[in-house]
């Protein structure tokens, strides 16, 4: 849902869609904010956080490309989750038009990324757009760390 020019201000999950074989819990998890998402301007930017919060000793604890964003995922000393990501579309309507295609059906979560392999690509010149691109690869797992399933 938007209420403005960003593709999503909030996401609701049918958790039946992400994971089928799943056992419906009354886990707290299951309800309420997952993580507050922040958009930085460039894939640079992202990765030179990230390059910053690894040197300090704070690493992500999921690296994914969901198609829309270009994403890593954070917990902050008092557990909350945190999505530092970039946009891989031009335009909010883009990101519309790709999650509601067919490839965004058979895979609405995205897949892993090595975030040292594009930090290295970054570091060595590689272009926005070759960065922003979805990696080929298996559909991605949710990790338990991040309370979906």
């Amino acid at each position: 849902m938007t209420y403005d020019d960003e593709h999503h201000r909030f996401a609701f999950a049918n958790m039946s869609v992400l994971n089928p074989d799943g056992v419906e819990t009354d886990a707290v998890s299951k309800v309420g904010v997952n993580h507050v998402g922040y958009t930085f301007a460039s894939a640079g930017e992202l990765l030179d956080t990230y390059d910053r919060l690894k040197q300090a000793g704070i690493t992500p604890y999921w690296r994914v490309h969901h198609g829309v964003t270009l994403s890593m995922y954070y917990r902050d000393p008092d557990g909350n989750r945190m999505e530092f990501q970039v946009d891989c579309c031009r335009n909010a309507g883009e990101a519309r038009a790709f999650m509601h295609s067919e490839a965004f059906a058979a895979n609405p979560v995205g897949v892993d990324i090595d975030a040292d392999a594009l930090l290295k690509q970054y570091r060595n010149g590689a272009s926005e757009n070759s960065l922003l691109a979805m990696p080929a690869g298996e559909p991605a797992q949710i990790p338990p760390e991040h309370g979906l399933l």
